[in-house]
């Protein structure tokens, strides 16, 4: 199967090279990359990447308030306590999708690389939520048309980044006013609880609701 999807991977790549390098052709037929959502609903899209800390009180929020949510998860983050997610996923509105194996810079592998970290997460997912992702976050948000060719390779739909970062690393960083379509980024760690309080009252305050993000790619024409 690696042999196959690496195959693929390699033989786009070089048709890539020979056909279209440096032309505005380069990225026809790949999955694009989606850092905001075009759209006229008052909609915001929450996700949350890595899978590390099991707070329960992020997990009440979410299926208290039913927020619609995309987690990009590590399977190793989820593997300790799978409960956690499989809850998450079974009571509330929630979706995983992809976000590697061990969270490298995609664009530093090669193509074997990108196959093992890509596929690879996809097919452990599949095996504990029993839905391979169609979408993919790529660590740092790092991402070039080889990237894509590979995720492509791997099935994904869309790689999608972020607008906004609303995680508190060294200090809680400054509230944006929210957008229609933004993307809000936040990570399990253990300020979860607080940051997803914070972004769903930036939401709130500019007359947003969270809204599930697959469907309205669908709508935005971005995914098949």
């Amino acid at each position: 199967m690696w042999r196959s999807r690496a195959l693929v991977a390699a033989l786009a790549s070089l048709s890539l090279a020979l056909g279209a390098a440096g032309s505005a052709q380069a990225g026809v037929g790949l999955p694009p990359v989606v850092s905001h959502v075009p759209t006229s609903e008052k909609v915001v899209f929450i996700t949350i990447d890595d899978g590390w800390n099991h707070d329960p009180e992020a997990a009440r929020i979410l299926l208290e308030k039913r927020v619609p949510v995309s987690l990009f998860l590590l399977p190793g983050a989820t593997s300790y306590d799978t409960r956690y997610f499989t809850d998450l996923v079974e009571q509330g509105r929630v979706t995983v999708e992809n976000h590697t194996v061990n969270h490298p810079d995609l664009t530093t592998l090669d193509a074997a690389g990108k196959d093992a970290e890509v596929c690879g997460a996809g097919e452990q997912l599949e095996t504990t939520f029993g839905r391979a992702p169609k979408l993919l976050r790529p660590p740092y948000g790092a991402v070039n048309d080889d990237v894509r060719l590979a995720a492509k390779a791997c099935g994904v739909k869309a790689l999608v980044t972020w607008t906004y970062d609303f995680t508190t690393w060294s200090e809680t960083p400054a509230t944006p006013q929210l957008k229609a379509g933004d993307i809000v980024l936040l990570h399990f760690t253990p300020t979860l609880a607080a940051d997803l309080e914070r972004a769903l009252g930036a939401a709130k305050a500019a007359g947003l609701k969270p809204a599930a993000l697959m469907p309205h790619l669908k709508t935005a024409g971005l995914v098949p």
